[in-house]
């Protein structure tokens, strides 16, 4: 039995077979689902060349163009989906407002992000998000690819936040480093950053700069960290600032009151605060009350200036590892 034959599509003098299309696109679409995203935009942008694309098509092509750092490209096609209005709106101008953020058009971030707000665009619950990235936007505006870092200019590479190029480097430079994108998008260098905390071979110090960043940018993912015998997998987009962790606002707040009479005592005990809830991040403490916390820096302190008495040595001995792990030895 002879099959039937399918009708042949013309383009631009191309005959394109039947299946064609529908090959490419689903093609992409996998390729972009496993992380491909070269091999996506390879799919996509034959497949686009045949048909107009409709939302979903044009979203998962715009985000490929995003990841494989195709800027300019993914601009236009940003603009093409908004001018459709998708229903994903606010998902799409967000990755808009980043694209244009990489082409350095922050003038154009900065007035966009007016106009939503103005015209009571933006849903109430996705307000404070833009308000974020206009902040970013101003912050990063007069920055280009050198910043410097006390004095010391440092050029920003895409491979030098690859593992074993960073972790080749000594500990002070992996974090002048970390410094020196702290005011710049890093959605480019997300996998590395993540990368970077669960190498084993990370400082507890580097880790927690680099989820800070993550964090700092609410950057939506998962990262696995693993310090001081402990194990955690969070979400930057919904991580809080160190000192921002209910542990913490706690412990601050009875060490306020509990040394109201001793203002040299409270001065380092915050000092020595802040350092090591660094260090742990994101970890608390780990097993420890507020109530405890509180005591044992204080103890701490105390001892440090001569005055000895019953304590909790375990406590004594974490806060100890804390004070030399939250040095950075030049190694």
């Amino acid at each position: 039995m002879r099959r039937k034959r399918g009708k042949l599509q013309k383009h631009q003098n191309v005959i394109v077979f039947p299946g064609t299309i529908e090959r490419l696109i689903a093609e992409g679409q996998r390729y972009a689902e496993n992380y491909q995203y070269d091999k996506a935009v390879v799919s996509l942008r034959e497949a686009l060349q045949y048909t107009e694309g409709d939302e979903s098509l044009l979203s998962v092509y715009a985000f490929a163009l995003y990841e494989t750092r195709n800027f300019q490209e993914a601009k236009v096609i940003c603009e093409k989906l908004l001018a459709i209005g998708p229903q994903l709106y606010i998902e799409t101008m967000e990755l808009y407002l980043t694209v244009l953020m990489e082409l350095k058009e922050f003038k154009q971030v900065e007035t966009l992000i007016d106009s939503l707000l103005e015209e009571d665009v933006i849903p109430l619950e996705s307000q404070d998000k833009f308000i974020h990235i206009k902040n970013l936007n101003a912050m990063i505006a007069d920055k280009q690819d050198e910043v410097q870092v006390d004095g010391v200019e440092i050029e920003i590479t895409y491979e030098q936040f690859e593992a074993d190029q960073f972790f080749s480097k000594t500990n002070l430079l992996q974090m002048q480093q970390l410094q020196a994108v702290r005011e710049v998008n890093i959605r480019p260098l997300k996998e590395q950053m993540v990368a970077i905390v669960e190498d084993e071979r990370a400082h507890p110090m580097i880790q927690s700069f680099a989820l800070y960043l993550l964090v700092q940018q609410e950057i939506d993912l998962e990262v696995q960290v693993k310090k001081f015998d402990e194990v955690s997998t969070v979400n930057p987009s919904q991580l809080q600032f160190p000192d921002e962790m209910p542990v913490a606002k706690k412990v601050l707040k009875l060490v306020e009151s509990a040394l109201e009479q001793e203002p040299s005592t409270l001065e380092m005990v915050q000092y020595l605060l802040a350092r090591h809830m660094f260090v742990t991040y994101p970890f608390e403490w780990f097993h420890y009350q507020s109530e405890e916390i509180v005591e044992g820096y204080i103890d701490f302190v105390h001892a440090m200036f001569g005055e000895v008495k019953e304590t909790d040595y375990d406590l004594m001995d974490l806060l100890n590892l804390l004070e030399e792990q939250s040095e950075l030895f030049d190694v």
